[in-house]
């Protein structure tokens, strides 16, 4: 067994007094395709940027090909690329900008070469856009050139925080296929924070999620925020807005999120469970896409505004016609929720 490109040991991380980033113990496999989901301030860009050495964490450790390692360090340098969400371009030409990497690596043969090679990869004309200045880019094409600008250097790792959000389709498909390219080119190890989940899990050898700082799982667990209230019987939960009532079990407080595993989450057509008390909702699917690593269907259902996901096999999905578009009803074990 390969020993794992990252280890992530007691990490805590703390920005003006709140702690972000909470992970006793995280590995990254080497060669693979790791994605990272969760919502807006779970942590994802605090991870890929511990990830790629740009700062250290408040404590712990992290571990690279074996060995601590910090920003700047020199064994990691010239190894890791990481590519924000916001792409930042120098006030320069596109061709100053892709090969502005290679230049500080005191790289100079054939670079004009080099950066029409990168710049194709994301599908940019060379001739069209290296004189291009960096201002007279659209939104889409700037973030391609910021990625070219990390192909160039050919790295052993390219992190990417969420790289197709705010951008046209065509940037997007042609950012997916680049990144894809590195990985089966060069062996790129790939470590994708991202929204979309359905291109993760269509590409990613592994998936998980992060929900304020910690890590939680295969990344298809349900996570549901508050405001919890208590209701008849004893019992907790939030009307949507269809009104269907989510419940769940009494929470530590009203703001509390709460998760329910993909797992405690069946069809209608199969078995109920193990006589734990169930609640059933009704919702649509919107989509189903094919998890590369366990070759699971997962489905994304609408249930009023909230979007759940249950993994499926495809027997499932065939013999009872689902499809998106399809209503259908969702159940899960009241006592599998958890709290976080």
């Amino acid at each position: 067994m390969n020993a794992p490109l990252y280890d992530f040991y007691d990490i805590r991380h703390v920005y003006r007094g709140q702690t972000v980033l909470s992970i006793d113990r995280l590995e990254l496999p080497r060669g693979g395709i790791v994605g990272v989901i969760g919502p807006n301030g779970s942590g994802k860009s605090t991870l890929l940027r511990l990830a790629g050495f740009v700062e250290s964490p408040t404590s712990g450790e992290v571990r690279f090909d074996g060995r601590p390692a910090g920003p700047f360090a020199p064994e990691v340098r010239n190894r890791v690329a990481l590519l924000p969400q916001e792409p930042f371009l120098m006030k320069r030409t596109v061709l100053n900008n892709v090969a502005y990497g290679m230049q500080i690596r005191k790289v100079r043969a054939n670079l004009s070469e080099r950066v029409a090679k990168a710049l194709s990869y994301v599908g940019l004309d060379g001739r069209e856009f290296a004189h291009r200045p960096a201002y007279a880019l659209s939104g889409g094409e700037a973030q391609r050139v910021a990625l070219a600008a990390r192909l160039i250097l050919k790295p052993d790792v390219l992190l990417l925080d969420e790289p197709t959000s705010s951008i046209d389709a065509l940037s997007a498909q042609l950012i997916k296929d680049a990144v894809l390219k590195a990985r089966s080119e060069w062996g790129t190890t790939l470590v994708i924070a991202s929204h979309d989940w359905q291109w993760l899990y269509g590409i990613c050898d592994t998936v998980f999620h992060l929900l304020k700082g910690r890590v939680l799982g295969t990344g298809r667990e349900n996570v549901l925020f508050g405001p919890w209230e208590a209701m008849e019987a004893g019992r907790w939960g939030r009307r949507l807005t269809d009104g269907q009532v989510l419940l769940v079990p009494q929470p530590p407080e009203p703001s509390a999120a709460a998760v329910i595993e993909h797992a405690a989450i069946v069809q209608p057509y199969g078995s109920g469970g193990d006589g734990a008390e169930q609640v059933t909702l009704s919702g649509l699917i919107t989509r189903l896409a094919l998890e590369k690593a366990s070759g699971a269907i997962v489905a994304s259902v609408l249930i009023a505004n909230l979007p759940f996901t249950a993994a499926l096999t495809e027997a499932q999905v065939r013999e009872n016609g689902l499809y998106p578009g399809r209503t259908v009803a969702l159940c899960y074990n009241l006592d599998s929720v958890k709290w976080v």
